[in-house]
């Protein structure tokens, strides 16, 4: 697989207030959404599920040739600095660079940003230094305020531009509100609870997104 670091704002990076929030169902909306490619570079868990690749693929219903391969595939169901010297690999984030797409790049997470990649290198890292705006996703429910805050105010800290929040789970307007008073961000989509998810449930989500186009536009004139 060719890699190059990819144009700015070709695309956003993923990421979540912490594990199960729904990383991967948005990644496949706004896959969807935007026509574009998806990649996860740091895939661990695979003992137990064949991860998260497959499912973008099959959810978005994307062609293989705009999905790429993970940089690093482990089994145990553990952050990558956990989870990589049980199987006796050392992860390299010097060498981890975006491929290169003519489409936009989904670039999915593991974890929240502070999970750790290896001994030197946690996720927020490798999110400033793959220069992508970040598409942050929390829960819609009780808690949610505290950790979508800590986590927006860990990526201004980090000098990261964030696109927007997206809300998992069942609308609540009290908890959009205050994340995007206090947390200076929009929400640029609520996904709300599913009887199914599957790919007809992921395109109906992917016409309520905004275009790529004029969330990098709102994005700019927050600056």
């Amino acid at each position: 697989m060719t890699h190059a670091s990819p144009l700015p704002h070709r695309g956003v990076f993923v990421t979540g207030t912490d594990t199960g929030v729904g990383k991967t169902l948005v990644s496949a909306i706004l896959a969807k959404a935007w026509h574009a490619d998806y990649w996860k570079p740091l895939q661990t868990g695979v003992a137990d599920e064949p991860g998260d690749t497959p499912s973008v693929m099959q959810l978005a219903d994307l062609a293989p040739s705009r999905v790429h391969a993970p940089f690093v595939v482990l089994q145990a169901p553990l952050s990558p600095w956990a989870a990589a010297p049980l199987e006796g690999v050392r992860i390299d984030t010097d060498a981890l660079t975006c491929p290169l797409t003519a489409s936009p790049l989904i670039v999915e997470g593991a974890g929240g940003l502070l999970v750790p990649i290896n001994d030197e290198v946690m996720m927020i890292d490798l999110i400033a230094r793959l220069g992508l705006p970040v598409v942050l996703v929390a829960r819609s429910s009780l808690g949610t305020i505290n950790h979508t805050l800590l986590s927006l105010q860990a990526l201004k800290a980090a000098g990261i531009a964030v696109a927007g929040v997206v809300m998992n789970g069942p609308p609540s307007a009290g908890n959009r509100l205050a994340i995007e008073r206090f947390g200076k961000v929009p929400v640029i989509a609520e996904v709300p609870s599913l009887e199914a998810v599957d790919p007809a449930t992921v395109a109906a989500q992917a016409a309520r997104v905004p275009t790529l186009a004029a969330m990098m536009e709102a994005m700019a004139s927050r600056r």
